[in-house]
């Protein structure tokens, strides 16, 4: 055979697997075959999933920068305390993923589809806890943030409908890891795909007007970014109710099972601390920002979202890494699981590195595309600089971390995330911005410094190996 003709069939192949990878299919058994395929048809669909929740992100700083520093402030601010929204919808999402995979790996997919109505029915609850509190208590929460005065003047109703709304991100969240625990990764990326479409559409047009829709300005933000993600969500229950999904929900799901419920909830609170763990140390170091002035909150939140774009694919490819961990424990292959989860490192590692050149040679270009203020611009490019040094430990800390999540261990992470984050990111933060007097550049120094150090530490409690015996 020619060169050239290995070359077409090797071109061939590599298509024919994103094809696969891109198209949902109710047959696919990953505790089977090559494991760099599973990890190939996992981590594509996948990794463009986090790319279109991340693109979620982009799109509104990237609208709403052009109302100015307040706007933009507001944005971040808000996301910062939303981070504890993503923090529950998060570890409801583990919690599912790693039972569905569990009970797929087991075929029992019964199981599976009643694990994930169950998970439903907490969502929903928690949401509207968490709706009610957001609506009353918004101005109060951006007075606690250090916001100045016209920040909670403008902000104020932009937080309201964010939290009021909330649901559809629990549920996006949490469908999104019904699908993944069942393999069944394309389904979650064509419905982020859905929503997104809906909100660069709607974005502008509520922001800035069309025709005869008025100019909502900074209200329109989160009014785009909610029916977006909620049109999301209903793609996603068709799918579920009548879709060709392995797991196939039915309203006799719905009847509260206490022992699952319970289940769920004894691996989720854990999913959830950590995140929360991780979440408020972030609105901590928001906190430290915001004694910079509006300037260094505003490029500070522009870099962040950047680096969300790049870190959300990183995460994505360590989400096949949780499918994998899952699927294969229920199989009773744990080496298999091992295995899976040190190539999907070395995967993301590769990618990460990439990700690292690029955000330090071109940084000046990415930010200026994304907001015009020199002062803004300014904050942004050392930002993205620093903290991009350490991405290669970032993307194996990732992959390590999931694959905990997957096998249901989610008590590991919570320790290291609680020592990593508020033992020493955050006293390591405040001594160099404020003690030192490195102001913003001590704060991404310590994300830096913090970020590597978890990574380690996620490497070598895995290496034990301790994960393989928790039960589902």
């Amino acid at each position: 055979m020619s060169f050239k003709q290995t070359k077409s069939l090797n071109l061939k192949s590599i298509f024919s697997l994103i094809k696969e990878a891109l198209v949902s299919s109710e047959h696919q058994d990953y505790t089977q075959g090559s494991i760099r395929k599973a990890i190939f048809l996992l981590a594509i669909p996948m990794i463009l999933e986090m790319c279109m929740e991340s693109v979620f992100a982009l799109v509104d700083i990237f609208f709403v920068g052009k109302l100015g520093k307040e706007a933009t402030s507001t944005v971040g601010l808000t996301e910062s305390v939303l981070t504890l929204v993503y923090s529950i919808a998060i570890g409801l999402s583990t919690a599912v993923t790693a039972t569905v995979a569990r009970r797929v790996g087991e075929k029992n997919y019964h199981a599976a589809a009643k694990a994930g109505a169950q998970a439903i029915l907490i969502s929903t609850f928690l949401s509207l806890i968490v709706s009610i509190i957001g609506i009353i208590f918004a101005s109060q929460i951006f007075k606690l943030m250090g916001a100045e005065q016209s920040i909670i003047d403008i902000g104020t109703p932009y937080m309201q409908i964010i939290f009021g709304g909330n649901l559809v991100i629990m549920l996006l969240f949490l469908i999104n890891g019904i699908f993944r625990g069942a393999g069944d990764a394309s389904m979650a990326m064509h419905s982020l795909w859905i929503a997104n479409i809906c909100n660069i559409i709607l974005c502008p047009t509520l922001i800035y007007g069309f025709g005869f829709i008025p100019a909502f300005g900074l209200i329109g933000a989160a009014m785009a970014t909610t029916i977006g993600r909620g049109v999301g969500v209903l793609y996603q229950l068709y799918h579920l109710f009548r879709g060709r999904s392995i797991v196939k929900i039915q309203l006799e799901h719905f009847k509260p099972d206490w022992d699952i419920i319970k289940s769920l909830l004894d691996i989720a609170w854990a999913g959830t601390v950590q995140f929360l763990i991780a979440s408020a140390s972030w609105l901590f170091m928001t906190r430290i920002m915001a004694t910079f002035g509006s300037a260094a909150i505003a490029g500070y939140t522009v870099a962040i979202r950047i680096v969300m774009f790049f870190i959300l694919p990183a995460w994505g490819m360590s989400n096949a890494a949780a499918t994998l961990v899952g699927q294969n424990l229920g199989a009773k292959q744990p080496e298999r699981a091992e295995l899976s989860v040190w190539k999907t490192a070395q995967y993301n590692a590769i990618f990460m590195a990439c990700v690292s050149i690029f955000f330090f040679f071109g940084a000046e270009m990415i930010i200026g595309f994304m907001n015009n203020d020199l002062a803004v611009q300014e904050v942004a490019t050392r930002a993205l600089r620093i903290m991009s040094l350490g991405y290669i430990f970032y993307g194996v800390g990732m992959v390590m971390m999931s694959s905990f999540n997957g096998a249901g261990d989610t008590k590991t992470p919570i320790w290291i995330n609680l020592f990593g984050f508020w033992f020493f990111q955050i006293p390591l933060a405040y001594f160099l911005a404020d003690l030192l007097q490195y102001e913003s550049n001590g704060v991404f120094w310590a994300v830096l410094i913090a970020e590597t150090g978890i990574s380690i530490a996620a490497m070598l409690l895995f290496r034990r190996g301790t994960w393989k015996t928790v039960e589902v």
